[in-house]
């Protein structure tokens, strides 16, 4: 008996965990989003790709405050659309519509 309620203890703790690891803030994906959209901006995205580049800074800003509310599941979402339209507004934004990773 002692056995099995420690088996079914062990059990609920790991899924807590493992509930608790999904549910985290999108830390990482707003950090590429950002540092993309930082790329994109040095090579005149906001010029140059204006639509795609505008609608990444706008779903990033929604997906911080996203974050500041702790629905992490929406910052997720949002940070994830982010990243596409930044990394579209970088493709582009250069000279032959490619990226170039020298």
């Amino acid at each position: 008996m002692f056995g099995a309620l420690r088996l079914l203890s062990l059990s609920a703790a790991g899924l807590s965990l493992g509930l608790a690891a999904c549910a985290g803030a999108p830390v990482q994906t707003l950090s590429d989003t950002r540092q993309t959209l930082s790329a994109a901006e040095a090579a005149g995205a906001p010029a140059k790709a204006p639509a795609p580049y505008s609608q990444a800074v706008e779903e990033l800003r929604q997906a911080e405050d996203e974050l500041k509310r702790h629905d992490y599941r929406e910052a997720g979402r949002r940070a994830e659309i982010a990243h596409r339209d930044a990394l579209q507004a970088l493709h582009d934004s250069q000279p032959d519509g490619s990226l170039s990773f020298k």
